[in-house]
């Protein structure tokens, strides 16, 4: 009976052991912006989504891309949102970091960046924005939208002014003052430029693979958590679904994250979000031409060792 026993406990303690049931939740650190593009994430984290694949999730608040590089650098987060160009800096010598997943996607009804013209200004399509200093983040997502967004509207290189102004804040402040005829902005800084009485002259909707943001984790993280990523890509499709299907269930958490400015709480109305999915190799050789003709790099590691997509659910 004794015997009977004790391998009947072993047997149990087998199958717990193959089932996972005792094993430790692993941890994941995310570096992240107060931008709709970290949305999903924070509704993952309320859902309970990160608990579910068994992982401890810590978003980690930054409040600017510096800052956020900082971190990563330093080998503090294992993952953040950031953008393709970010990305091609990072990995100028050797792969640090790989894209595994879209944050957010321009599509042909919803823009994520738009270049507007300050009130009075009386720029109305884009041929008017010919030699007019367009406010920019030099060397961003931002810098390659407002270039190939405007090519393609007809303007060529020569005719494109643009001016660094790296926080969104102060950009939306010129334009509003008339300071800055135009500037180009992310929602929601595009609804509160066009409240205050500033017009959008184009956006990427117009080319919308070229308005994008990604999520990106070390290599170091992909080479030691593996599976921690699949179940933080997992659960962030899952927020994703609940965003796309009821936005306004996640009005509360929106309002607490302050995400939207107070004026807009009423009225803002979230985009949808892209499901699994990652940057073409279209893109990125469309995103390197731009970097390397503007001599920012010289070269970067391949779109194979940059973008996978393995990782996704």
């Amino acid at each position: 009976m004794k015997k009977i026993f004790v391998l009947t406990f072993l047997l149990l303690a087998l199958f717990l052991a193959s089932c996972g049931g005792t094993s430790e939740p692993q941890s994941l650190r995310i570096a992240v912006l107060p931008i709709l593009d970290a949305l999903p994430m924070h509704v993952a984290q309320q859902q309970g989504y990160f608990a579910e694949e068994n992982l401890e999730v810590e978003l980690v608040p930054v409040s600017s891309g510096p800052e956020r590089d900082q971190l990563m650098q330093a080998g503090q987060v294992d993952g953040m949102i950031n953008e393709i160009v970010s990305v091609m800096f990072y990995n100028q010598t050797e792969t640090e970091v790989v894209i595994v997943r879209f944050a957010r996607a321009a599509s042909t009804e919803s823009p994520v960046f738009s270049i507007l013209a300050a009130p009075g200004s009386g720029i109305e399509s884009a041929s008017d924005l010919t030699g007019v200093a367009v406010g920019i983040s030099e060397a961003t997502v931002i810098d390659f939208m407002t270039d190939r967004v405007l090519q393609n509207a007809g303007l060529t290189p020569d005719e494109i002014t643009t001016v660094a102004i790296p926080r969104i804040p102060d950009r939306l402040a010129l334009l509003q003052s008339g300071e800055l005829a135009a500037a180009t902005l992310p929602e929601p800084a595009t609804s509160m430029a066009v409240l205050n009485g500033a017009t959008v002259v184009i956006d990427d909707s117009t080319l919308p693979e070229v308005g994008t943001s990604v999520i990106t984790f070390s290599v170091d993280s992909l080479t030691e958590k593996p599976d921690a990523v699949r179940g933080f890509l997992a659960a962030v499709e899952k927020a994703v679904a609940d965003l796309n299907e009821d936005p306004h269930q996640f009005d509360e958490l929106l309002a607490d994250l302050q995400m939207v400015p107070p004026p807009l709480a009423a009225t803002f109305v979230l985009p949808p979000y892209v499901t699994a999915s990652v940057p073409s190799e279209a893109l990125w050789q469309d995103a390197l031409d731009w970097v390397t003709g503007k001599g920012l790099i010289t070269s970067t590691a391949s779109y194979a060792d940059s973008v996978d997509d393995s990782y996704l659910p």
